[in-house]
């Protein structure tokens, strides 16, 4: 099992290294980098895997209802707490709600269980993605239209995805295949832009980032635990859900609150800490997912 863990994580972090040692001795435009990677790379992927008629999506509607409960549920466990510590809920509940279900999540998951763990990793990760681009930034402007969400390359992707499959709509082989390797690029993309991001980012804060770090997968597990036992999923979506529930808060948590200008350095720190924290949380996660979860081989 320690060799498995090792497999999985040892390249995750070693992509996001050598993002770090690029980032740190030049300095790449990271944020065209992003750019690129989420309007074409990722909704190439996301189209793909949500096009592929032999991936039932129907199968995975109980998954995608999880992972939405892991998120909101986040919030609503934690928002007392905050009121209590008298923290910013403005700033301190969206990293934890919203984790790195993209840069660390479906990396993570392709690695640890092979290519037929893409399709729940990308439903997952879409479910975090809309509820993000949605539910988030209302909490971070009520006047936040959703027309912006409409907008999003990812999303026009997973609506034309879900029609195609849905409708049974037949795609040659080809092009399937292409666009499964212009979009594979994205999850080693992912990674290194990760490493590269995080330079940006310093310790100011520290303590909120160490409570963070704890709270972030402790309240994603709170919530999935009791799914897991509750909703019918397989032993692999159980281990999906597992190790996404556990994973850190997104980089993306830091650009937004940059954008809307909500203490960016103190969402810094969540997310810096809470991505460092992750090397311990992980390995427990996938501990728990190859040992109960996952069926040997």
């Amino acid at each position: 099992m320690i060799g498995q863990i090792l497999a999985t994580l040892l390249p995750v972090f070693l992509i996001a290294g050598c993002g770090a040692a690029y980032g740190r001795f030049r300095t790449p435009d990271i944020r065209s980098l992003n750019t690129l990677n989420m309007e074409l790379f990722v909704p190439l992927l996301v189209f793909a895997v949500l096009a592929d008629r032999q991936a039932p999506l129907a199968d995975y509607a109980w998954l995608a209802l999880a992972a939405a409960l892991v998120v909101l549920g986040s919030g609503l466990v934690l928002w007392p707490l905050a009121k209590w510590l008298k923290l910013d809920t403005q700033v301190f509940l969206p990293p934890m709600m919203f984790n790195n279900s993209g840069n660390m999540g479906v990396p993570l998951l392709v690695l640890a269980f092979g290519e037929k763990a893409l399709p729940a990793a990308i439903v997952v990760f879409i479910v975090e993605m809309l509820l993000h681009f949605s539910v988030g930034l209302y909490m971070l402007d009520p006047r936040t239209s959703l027309w912006r969400l409409l907008r999003m390359p990812i999303v026009f992707a997973s609506l034309a995805g879900l029609t195609v499959n849905l409708g049974g709509v037949p795609l040659p082989g080809w092009l399937l295949e292409a666009m499964n390797t212009l979009g594979g690029v994205c999850i080693p993309l992912m990674l290194f832009a990760l490493g590269v991001r995080l330079l940006e980012i310093d310790f100011s804060d520290w303590r909120t980032g160490l409570l963070g770090a704890l709270l972030c997968p402790l309240s994603g597990l709170v919530i999935a635990l009791p799914l897991m036992l509750l909703l019918p999923l397989n032993p692999l979506q159980l281990a999906v859900l597992l190790v996404f529930a556990a994973l850190p808060p997104a980089v993306l948590n830091y650009l937004v609150a940059e954008q809307y200008k909500l203490a960016p350095q103190k969402v810094a720190s969540l997310v810096l800490i809470g991505n460092l924290g992750s090397l311990v949380i992980m390995p427990l996660a996938l501990a728990a997912a190859f040992a109960w979860l996952v069926p040997p081989a």
